[in-house]
């Protein structure tokens, strides 16, 4: 039986050596904190046709293409861990000025012209829907097939997963990957791969996320998933069992995780704003991750060396784009290369006709 050691034990690392075992492989996987880096932080949006826009057309045709594998990947991981990840249907991104209302409409026409359905309502349309939500909301684009998942049940449910298929763990780090005893090797180490491997362009990008518990009397959470842009910053707010989580910041901060008073004020104020009743929630929790940001916002996936396969680089999409990476890495390690993941290719930036796009998340 063939060897294979992952290296990273994040959704995208569980799921790789869940999968990997499942297809054969005895699998070895290495993370001294397992489910404790940025996909413990995330707050679990699928919502690639929401955050597209013009001129990011790999962006959107990578983040579709994984969107599809949802339904399945989850429904396996449900039958296999007995773990249920849903906890939206819907994504509704609400504009409270003219320019973002416009924006709304740019987006809608784009992702349309790439054949993806996305309604613009009024602003009587979001009311009808989300009726919680500010007065001053002017419009709304509501995407019926982008869901979201809660990141903390999926980390629970992949391994589950991993232990039932007879996955090794081992909470080490490792320091060389050519000391590593396996035939193959898959670097999933987020935001720390490139201390493993200098040649790879990903960086950590701090976001901080806020957990508010619901509290009797306050206002239900919303039952969708609500993006937004305020003051120039994108805002989420995305439902779980017991209250929200609201999110993100973004900053170039290298690997402080620190949760500053700014970053909690902005998402407080951002958030309020268009669920004024979230002030009657309790902060249950405040924290931040790196996210292992690229050049062009598109991840790493693909062959390094004979023996090395790299899975990072997935930025703020790292839940919507696991099962697409899963599925791409299974594929290079069985010599068959997924065609849908090809934008992903890590030596994208060694060639001459290498592009780089601006994609910034939220509402343009």
């Amino acid at each position: 039986m063939s060897t294979l050691g992952v290296v990273g034990g994040g959704a995208v690392g569980l799921g790789v050596a869940w999968r990997a075992a499942e297809a054969g492989w005895s699998v070895t996987l290495f993370d001294p904190a397992i489910g404790s880096g940025a996909s413990w932080v995330a707050g679990g949006m699928l919502a690639p046709l929401s955050e597209g826009w013009p001129g990011e057309e790999r962006v959107l045709e990578f983040g579709a293409a994984s969107l599809a594998r949802w339904p399945e990947f989850a429904a396996r991981l449900e039958q296999l861990s007995g773990v249920a990840v849903f906890v939206a249907d819907e994504t509704l991104t609400v504009a409270l000025d003219a320019a973002d209302a416009a924006d709304l409409r740019t987006i809608a026409a784009w992702v349309g012209g790439h054949g993806h359905d996305l309604q613009v309502l009024d602003r009587a349309g979001v009311r009808a829907l989300e009726p919680a939500l500010a007065r001053t909301v002017r419009a709304g684009l509501l995407a019926t097939a982008e869901p979201a998942v809660d990141n903390r049940r999926l980390l629970d449910g992949l391994r589950k997963a991993c232990v039932a298929a007879g996955v090794q763990v081992r909470a080490e780090a490792v320091a060389d990957l050519d000391r590593l005893d396996a035939d193959q090797v898959v670097l999933a180490a987020g935001a720390a791969s490139a201390g493993l491997r200098p040649d790879l362009p990903v960086r950590p990008v701090k976001g901080e996320i806020l957990r508010l518990r619901h509290r009797p009397g306050a206002t239900p959470a919303p039952r969708r998933v609500i993006r937004a842009r305020v003051h120039g910053r994108a805002v989420y707010l995305v439902p779980r069992d017991d209250g929200i989580v609201v999110g993100a910041t973004q900053y170039e901060a290298g690997f402080d995780t620190t949760v500053t008073v700014g970053g909690v004020r902005d998402l407080i104020a951002d958030a309020e704003a268009i669920l004024p009743g979230i002030a009657e929630y309790e902060l249950a929790e405040a924290i931040a991750g790196s996210r292992p940001g690229t050049p062009d916002n598109l991840p790493l996936i693909g062959r390094l060396t004979d023996r090395i396969v790299v899975a990072t680089g997935h930025g703020r999409n790292g839940m919507l784009t696991t099962p697409l990476t899963v599925d791409a890495v299974l594929g290079e390690l069985a010599g068959s290369p997924l065609p849908d993941a090809r934008s992903a290719d890590p030596r994208r930036f060694t060639t001459p006709t290498a592009s780089v796009s601006s994609s910034l998340g939220g509402i343009r």
